[in-house]
């Protein structure tokens, strides 16, 4: 990909704060595009800054319990078991920023931003270790260029940022071994290595980079190349090996993802390779859910791919003593690193497309330093009279590759506009539609979320985890028969779908049917011990019943499992109340404040506790609480209407009645307490608490 350079033309570079890029800025010029690498970066990524939660992001970081745990960091890395992939040191990260920032996205999405700017600055420093004229150059284009996009503005693609650093940083120390042979170089790359693979294990291909650089420089590769590359080898096939295991136990799961023989998945590599050059090379119309090829059985021209491909690669090698050579580095980088997301080995997103960009994320750099080495060797041919108009081509190109990148980036806002785009540009994403549907649902946009639910399910029908949450959104507008109907055929398609067990035991509790309710909680349980929601169902069925020791102990087995789960704490909370035990009561209604401070019910529970240890001044607060996260709560009203009797604030107390009456006119309570205030001087009868709910 070019000459070596002379070390007083190389750039010494930024020190590790501007993390290893460069070791010290050495005049202004280098400052300046250090600080343009980073200013185009951030502008390109403001929109998103303060983006939401999106698709994984909650089942990875914001309703992930072992991010939530305070003793998660031991269970990360020494109970796999509770990892859906095993990238533990991601997950640490991801486990301090819960600490740091809770529900604030914007920590989240500054990280993924500034690992990035690193990224492009080591980008940099790699291209200028190549003797490329314009290594800058390199490190602003991977800066701005859409297809990163999806790895930086999506906060569950914190493996992708996190996991290149220590990749470019391994590359670029692995290059100064192979010049001074200095042993502490080679151990820092191998710790690198690992660094990477433990934070994603897409960075598996370095070992055999390490081969084609040997080869590019000298032309062959030796026994001493394969000495250098094993202990690589080593990690890269351990690690490698145990995110397969993951990825078939966890993520895939038993029925596995259909893609068809050998021949279909040729096809699919020959495809994949074509379409994600394409997409390095003219960026547009880019989306999360890209429509699947019908590639089983394969048609003849789906292999089309494969001799262009061979062609190219022949040509490049009978150039291999000029600029053939260069060449092949830069397009084997790309296929080296594409090889694991091509479709010989099948990923869970493939059930729904075949291509994703941020896998492009560590391909792109091979083709970056391409077209970086083209433009050197381009602009010593042309005239001194064209280079003007020659910076003009290229600045209007990186300005199109910016804007694009900064109008995509906004797609990442928030979930409705997410899957509103991607259902735009591809009508056939049913998991945009189930997602939206999802969106919409915790909106309380029920009779939306039907509708967007129905959609997914037309392409494709068979998918259980829709249907379980079709059978939500119906029992929210009162479809109950219709409910239950779709979760029966959730657990007809998956037997062993707990949650269309937990769901339909919850409905048909509500209904009466107590003890088909509990046969539905037991098959649950049977199939997955510790489901916490299962747990807190029963727990609520048994309370219903009178059974109130039974359900405590239910409760505690949900918060067992789930130490977080506010519903849980809650309800367990008002268990005890119901049974005397005051302190233990406030206690995990407290807990269940702290874990979702707008739960109104919960407010009136732990006033009405307060009460009855003989605290009103704070049960009013309490109640005021409540009130303030529900303005309609009529028993919140009618409670603080009794504190503020039996306190003395008898005018306060009427005022509370009165509004509780506004609300609910039908209310006998406050207009029995209001009669008492007001007709004969008496005081109202004591508080009452609330259930929290499902």
């Amino acid at each position: 990909m070019g000459r070596r350079p002379d070390k007083k033309n190389r750039p010494s570079g930024v020190a590790w704060a501007a993390l290893a890029a460069f070791p010290m800025i050495k005049n202004k010029l280098l400052l300046l595009q250090v600080v343009a690498i980073a200013v185009s970066g951030l502008w390109v990524y403001w929109p998103a800054l303060h983006g939401d939660w999106i698709w994984d992001d909650p089942l990875l970081v914001s309703r992930n319990p072992l991010v939530h745990d305070p003793a998660g960091l031991w269970k990360i890395w020494f109970e796999p078991g509770r990892l859906m992939d095993y990238f533990p040191l991601k997950v640490t990260v991801e486990w301090l920023e819960w600490q740091l920032w809770q529900n604030d996205t914007f920590g989240y999405h500054l990280l993924n931003v500034i690992l990035h700017i690193i990224s492009s600055l080591l980008i940099w420093r790699l291209l200028s270790k190549l003797g490329l004229r314009f290594a800058w150059l390199g490190g602003l284009i991977f800066a701005i260029h859409p297809v990163t996009v999806e790895s930086v503005a999506w906060i569950s693609e914190l493996k992708n940022t996190l996991s290149l650093p220590p990749f470019l940083w391994a590359m670029c120390v692995l290059i100064d071994y192979d010049e001074q042979g200095n042993p502490k170089d080679y151990f820092l790359a191998l710790g690198l290595f690992l660094v990477a693979m433990l934070c994603k294990t897409t960075v598996v291909m370095l070992p055999m980079v390490i081969l084609l650089y040997a080869w590019w420089k000298r032309g062959r590769v030796d026994w001493n190349d394969l000495k250098v590359s094993a202990p690589f080898f080593a990690i890269s096939i351990t690690l490698g090996l145990t995110t397969i295991w993951f990825l078939h136990h966890h993520a895939i799961g038993e029925g596995g993802i259909a893609i068809g023989g050998f021949l279909s998945r040729l096809a699919l590599a020959g495809l994949s390779i074509s379409f994600y050059f394409s997409k390095c090379i003219l960026p547009v119309g880019l989306v999360a859910i890209y429509p699947r090829w019908i590639i089983d059985p394969p048609s003849l021209i789906q292999f089309l791919p494969w001799p262009i491909l061979g062609g190219v690669i022949w040509w490049l090698w009978t150039k291999r003593a000029s600029w053939g050579r260069h060449a092949l580095l830069g397009l084997g980088f790309f296929l080296i690193n594409l090889v694991p997301f091509i479709g010989f080995t099948a990923g869970s997103y493939m059930d729904f497309t075949w291509v994703m960009d941020h896998f492009l994320y560590i391909p792109l750099i091979g083709l970056i330093g391409l077209a970086v080495a083209g433009m050197g060797q381009v602009s010593k041919k042309l005239p001194h009279s064209s280079r003007s108009f020659s910076i003009g081509i290229v600045t209007v190109i990186l300005a199109l590759l910016a804007w694009g990148s900064h109008a995509y980036a906004g797609i990442f806002l928030g979930e409705e506009t997410f899957w509103a785009y991607t259902i735009q540009h591809n009508p056939n994403a049913w998991p945009a539609y189930h997602d939206l549907g999802v969106t919409l649902f915790r909106a309380n946009r029920f009779s939306e979320a039907v509708e967007q639910y129905e959609l997914s399910l037309k392409i494709k029908p068979d998918n259980a985890e829709v249907r379980n949450n079709l059978g939500l959104a119906l029992s929210q507008v009162n479809r109950v028969p219709e409910a239950i109907e779709q979760y029966k055929w959730a657990l007809r398609i998956n037997p062993k779908y707990v949650p269309a067990y937990t769901n339909l035991g919850y409905i048909l509790d509500q209904i009466g049917q107590r003890s088909e309710a509990m046969e539905e909680y037991d098959q649950a349980l049977k199939i997955k011990p510790d489901d916490a929601l299962t747990h807190n169902d029963m727990g609520n069925a048994l309370s219903l019943d009178g059974k109130m020791a039974e359900a405590i102990e239910q409760y505690g087995l949900a918060l067992k499992s789930d130490p977080d789960y506010a519903e849980a704490q809650a309800n367990l909370g008002l268990a005890l109340l119901r049974t005397g035990q005051l302190v233990e009561a406030i206690k995990y209604l407290e807990l269940a404040i702290k874990n979702k401070p707008d739960y109104a019910e919960v407010y009136n529970n732990l006033g009405f506790a307060l009460m009855r240890q003989g605290h009103p001044s704070e049960a009013i607060e309490q109640f005021e609480k409540a009130i303030k996260n529900n303005p309609d709560y009529v028993q919140a009203h009618n409670n603080l209407g009794g504190v503020l009797a039996q306190t003395g604030r008898v005018a306060e107390a009427i005022e509370q009645y009165n509004i509780s009456l506004k609300i609910n006119p039908n209310d006998a309570n406050a207009r029995d307490h209001l009669a008492r205030l007001q007709g004969q001087g008496l005081q109202p009868t004591a508080p009452a608490v609330a259930p929290s709910g499902k």
